[in-house]
Order: C-alpha cells, then structure tokens, then sequence
C-alpha cells in the first residue's frame, strides 16, 4: 500500500514527466484515477485536498460543464470526473449543481443518446456519464432518464452484450457503461443476464486475467470492466476469484509502486486503480468496498446520497432526513421513476 501511495503522489507531481505531458488533456480524469485510488488505500490526505478542489473548480467551463485541463473546452467525460472528484472530497457544494446539469441535459439528443461535447459524437459512455454525473448530484430529474434507457437498449447485442452504438461490437468496457447506466436508471430488469453473464465470464483467460473482448489479451483494467458488471448482475461468482487476483497483484511493481496492465509492463494510475478497484470488487486485501454503478468508494456514496436526501427533502419543503445508509435510496430509486416523482411524493406526505 505504501508503495502505491507513493507512486501516485509521485506521477501527480512530476510535471516534467513525458506521461505527464502527453494526459496533459485528460488530467481530471487523471486526478479521479489517482484519488479514488488513494481512497481504497486509506492515503487520500496524501493529495491536498484544497489545492485539488481548487484546480478542479479552475476547469469549469462557461456552458457549465468541465474540460480536462486548463484551456481546454467542455465534455462530458470530465464533467463527470470532475463531479467524482469532489464527491471523494466532500466538495459537491462547492459547484452550483443546477449549471452543470443544464450542460448535461444540453448533450441528450432527440432519439436518448448523450453526445460528448459540443461536436456532437454520440458514444454509450456519455450515457452513462450523464447519468451518473446526474445520480451523484442527485438530480435524475434533470435529463429524460426514459428516453436514455430506450437508447441504451438500442445497443443491445444478440450475445447479450452492448456496443458504443447500435450494431456497435460488444465490448466489455461499453457493457459496463451500458449495464452501469440501466442500474443508475433502476432498469436493470432490460438486461438479459444469462447471456450476459456467460459473455462476461468467458472473458477470463488461462492465466487468470480478464480481457475486453474474444481473442484479445488480458489486461488489468477489465478486472473492473468486467468484474463490476458481473456484480451488478450478482454474478461475481462466475469467474475464478482467485485466479483474477493473482493476475492482478502480478502487475505490480515491486519497486517503484503501481500497477501496469500486464506482468512486467510499466505501470501508470489508470491501470493502478483499476487493479485496485477489482481487488475492491473481489472482496480481497482489505481494500474497502467500491461501488459498482458509480465506480466510488461505498463510503464515499453513503455520504453522498445522505447529501442528496437531505437537498431532495429540504426542496419539497419537508425535514432533512439524515439516514446515511443505501436503504433510504434504494427505494427511492425502485419506487419512483424520477426524482420529480419522489419530490412531489415527499410533498403530499
């Protein structure tokens, strides 16, 4: 643990670096790798926290929605990096939610589809991307969540699997945004599970690890990819634990720190959180629970969706409920379509 923290501290701060220059456009999501990481490890103070905050508020766009870096434009990738940032350091009130939701309403398109930015490309990932951005703010209410769902499902392959479009090659890294967006939207029922579950589960190769799609390599990020939508479908069980982890610890870098994506490649954040996030998911190693849907600790959504009650009740004019655990929300994701719904609900009691 020690290891890895210092490596992340280290690769955030190395600005001379080559690999720190080349993610230059992608640096929130970069701070989101590195920080939830830190999170599982319990080495999260190792960031400073106001710095960060500060640097994540500085890549706020006009139109509402976050760039990756400075001098960047708007997407809808790193608005939602930006959102799980601040969730990871209880900052969520420091953004004016109601902005970065009219950005994100702004990219759904006539037929359910988000586009990424203002250029218009239409990928599932930003459909799960705006619906996680609005789950964690908690304002579902803001984006047509049915017209989403319906285009999520157009993207649905014979195999049970899911592509960035329709007709679109499944792809275990798309099936999780896809099987990650229908849980957020409480329609996981759309899945067909069986299938899906065996394309998943094939997935593990003889040595342990999992890879993306038929005859590709393994490589340690689709320990998340494929291990978190194995857990949304409760089939977690269907693949060789024991193996996977294996695999996973084999990718580290005794020495230096990190995580690569194969035994003995270099590693890099994105690849060690990842690695981290399945060790979370397998329940292994003492790293704290993940959780799935959103891909943030569970600590951290149990506080989140604390947050959200309170701000939904204090809007419907009723009083603040504090209950801090999933229970509270997990009906009121499974007993109301909107968040529009649970307000006026709320109201009428």
């Amino acid at each position: 643990r020690a290891l890895h923290r210092d490596y992340v501290v280290r690769v955030s701060s190395d600005s001379e670096s080559f690999e720190f220059q080349v993610s230059e456009h992608l640096r929130l999501s970069g701070v989101y790798w590195g920080a939830c990481a830190l999170h599982l490890i319990d080495s999260l103070s190792a960031l400073d926290a106001t710095y960060v905050v500060s640097f994540v508020r500085s890549c706020q766009q006009g139109c509402g929605g976050f760039a990756g870096n400075l001098g960047h434009d708007a997407h809808m990738l790193y608005t939602l990096s930006a959102v799980q940032i601040l969730a990871l350091f209880d900052a969520l009130d420091t953004i004016d939610e109601d902005r970065v939701m009219r950005y994100v309403a702004s990219l759904q398109r006539p037929d359910g589809s988000f586009a990424g930015d203002e250029w218009g490309e239409v990928d599932t990932r930003f459909s799960y991307c705006a619906l996680c951005c609005a789950s964690l703010l908690g304002r579902l209410d803001a984006i047509n969540v049915a017209s989403a769902v319906a285009y999520v499902q157009s993207c649905q392959n014979f195999d049970g699997g899911y592509g960035c479009e329709p007709g679109g090659e499944s792809h275990a890294g798309q099936i999780f945004t896809c099987v990650g967006a229908l849980s957020l939207a409480g329609r996981l029922d759309l899945v067909h599970r069986e299938e899906l579950g065996w394309w998943l589960c094939e997935r593990q190769t003889p040595g342990g690890g999992l890879n993306g799609r038929p005859q590709k390599d393994a490589d340690v990020c689709y320990s998340w990819w494929v291990l978190s939508a194995l857990n949304l479908l409760d089939h977690t069980g269907w693949i060789d634990a024991a193996a996977l982890r294996a695999f996973i610890l084999s990718c580290q870098d005794l020495d230096e720190g990190g995580i690569a994506d194969k035994p003995g490649d270099v590693p890099d954040v994105f690849h060690t959180f990842f690695g981290i996030a399945g060790l979370s998911l397998l329940g292994t190693d003492n790293v704290p629970p993940i959780d799935a849907a959103h891909a943030m600790p569970v600590s951290v959504m149990q506080a989140v969706r604390a947050r959200n009650a309170a701000r939904a009740a204090a809007r419907a004019g009723a009083a603040p409920v504090l209950e801090a655990e999933p229970p509270l929300m997990r009906f009121v994701d499974s007993a109301f379509a909107t968040r529009v719904e649970y307000e006026l609900w709320t109201a009428e009691m």
